[in-house]
């Protein structure tokens, strides 16, 4: 028998659960908008935890962060301006950096209890926070959204959690005209969009909710992560300009000057082609 206590994070859309051998609670902070935990776990490193929903373990985030930064920078032509909406780990804000085309990053997470206990429990997604190119913002992203210059940004990355409470009204249409509004004629807006395998509804649903703010084409590839509800996730990528498609910068890709353990030109390759139930129910 194991002398250390689990912590389960029970799915009810799945009918399934996710458990994890813990070592204790390290931390914990009721902010403004939501509870935040941090456990120690025996395999896994440090574990958040929001609303008692899983955000992230030391062990297996780099999968998510890379997924939803890289393919969206190397398929734009040139991006230097990027937005991130929510992502208040700052895992997100560290891989955008690696890009060394990037001008500015503004991220803006409406939690800063979030920043901070990252910043004392995951040091390491934290340590590109004091680039000189980055303006780390604690404030409402809906707004900043609203509040953005017209066609001034590249990149626009949705680092939210699940459709519910603070992160909600990040998954609708009048959100997205917002990023749309934002967003250059070639620009890109990147968005996690959960498990195509138990919530393909939801894919297809708010890629429904960015075709009425006025995007046109789309593209979302799954990866594996380990902590999310089916160990299947997902991020999907929209333009304006259907015809500009998601070919990727296949070759700078393949010699980036920086190091990932999961992104590389080939596992983007793979990625964009899907399972065929999901293609089929994705199919416009």
């Amino acid at each position: 028998m194991s002398k250390h206590e689990w912590l389960h994070e029970n799915f009810e859309p799945a009918g399934s659960a996710v458990g994890y051998r813990i070592t204790g609670k390290l931390d914990e902070v009721q902010s403004p908008f939501q509870k935040i935990e941090i456990y120690g776990s025996t395999d896994w490193g440090n574990l958040m935890l929001i609303d008692g929903a899983m955000m992230l373990t030391a062990r297996d985030n780099f999968l998510y962060h890379e997924m939803i930064a890289h393919p969206a920078l190397f398929t734009h032509a040139a991006p230097r301006r990027v937005v991130i909406i929510g992502g208040g780990d700052c895992g997100t804000l560290r891989e955008v950096l690696k890009h060394e085309g990037v001008e500015s990053v503004t991220q803006c997470d409406i939690d800063e209890q979030v920043t901070r206990m990252a910043e004392k429990h995951f040091p390491e997604l934290c340590e590109s926070n004091d680039d000189p190119r980055a303006e780390i913002l604690f404030d409402d992203g809906l707004a900043y959204m609203k509040n953005c210059p017209a066609a001034s940004v590249d990149v626009v990355i949705v680092d939210s959690t699940d459709p519910v409470g603070p992160a909600e009204g990040l998954f609708n249409a009048a959100f997205f005209a917002d990023c749309a509004r934002a967003l250059k004629p070639d620009g890109i807006l990147v968005q996690q969009s959960e498990s195509p395998l138990v919530l393909l509804d939801l894919i297809k649903e708010m890629r429904g909710e960015m075709g009425k703010a006025g995007f046109k084409g789309f593209q979302t590839l799954p990866f594996p992560q380990p902590c999310y509800p089916t160990g299947w996730w997902s991020v999907t990528m929209a333009r304006k300009d259907k015809a500009l498609g998601f070919d990727f910068r296949h070759g700078d890709a393949m010699n980036k000057n920086f190091d990932t353990r999961y992104y590389s030109a080939d596992i983007h390759a793979g990625a964009r082609h899907l399972p065929p139930f999901v293609a089929e129910a994705l199919k416009d």
